[in-house]
């Protein structure tokens, strides 16, 4: 079985230059993510506020944490002093909140919206008429807390490579359309272990990906 270390230098040695490799370290402990910190990984992700809160005093400052799972309003107070990037936004009413937090904290945070494009009913996310509604809208323009940095999706958990390949395709049109509301929009999380190889070929420029590095959950 390969070390952390070595699959993270075969994977990252695989990805082109403009893409973000996000090391999924939910539910692993902090020894995992100081292996990977020690081969020059800097960027994690987690899914759980209280699983940030405990391996943020406990790992080194440096770290860029990404949250990458659903979060609910009255969490975001939490997270709001040590995150790097909120990948999923899926409400006005949830980027209203993480812009309230943000300038509690004095900082501006980085957030990405996100959409559904799976046929999986559990994943959550914008449709495409309401994101480009929101847009729109202009009421996010007056979130001075949030800085809107593109979009996130995920496909459907299939083999069906093409089904896989036509969700990335909408959510990268959907990408093109929208980055021209933005002036710091230049994010396109797409990608896990299953499918980021599909997602870079179709332009996604941030993967997260877990089980490839750290190996299956324990």
């Amino acid at each position: 079985m390969n070390s952390i270390t070595e699959n993270l230098s075969r994977i990252k040695a695989e990805l082109p230059k403009q893409v973000t490799l996000v090391a999924v370290s939910k539910t692993k402990p902090n020894e995992a993510i100081e292996e990977a910190y020690s081969a020059g990984h800097r960027e994690f992700g987690e899914n759980k506020v209280q699983e940030i809160q405990n391996k943020v005093p406990a790992l080194p400052e440096d770290i860029h944490w990404h949250f990458i799972g659903h979060l609910q309003r009255n969490k975001v107070k939490y997270i709001a002093p040590s995150v790097h990037l909120i990948h999923g936004v899926d409400s006005l009413r949830l980027a209203v909140e993480i812009h309230k937090r943000a300038e509690q904290n004095n900082r501006v945070l980085d957030v990405l919206l996100q959409v559904h494009i799976a046929e999986e009913s559990t994943k959550f996310g914008f449709d495409f008429d309401e994101l480009y509604s929101l847009i729109e809208s202009k009421e996010l323009e007056t979130l001075t807390g949030i800085n809107i940095r593109g979009l996130m999706g995920m496909a459907t958990f299939t083999e069906d490579s093409s089904q896989v390949r036509r969700e990335f395709q909408k959510l990268k049109r959907g990408f093109d359309k929208i980055k021209t509301s933005f002036s710091n929009c230049d994010t396109l999380s797409m990608g896990m272990s299953n499918d980021y190889k599909i997602a870079i070929e179709e332009g996604s420029t941030m993967v997260r990906i877990g089980t490839d590095i750290f190996g299956g959950r324990a």
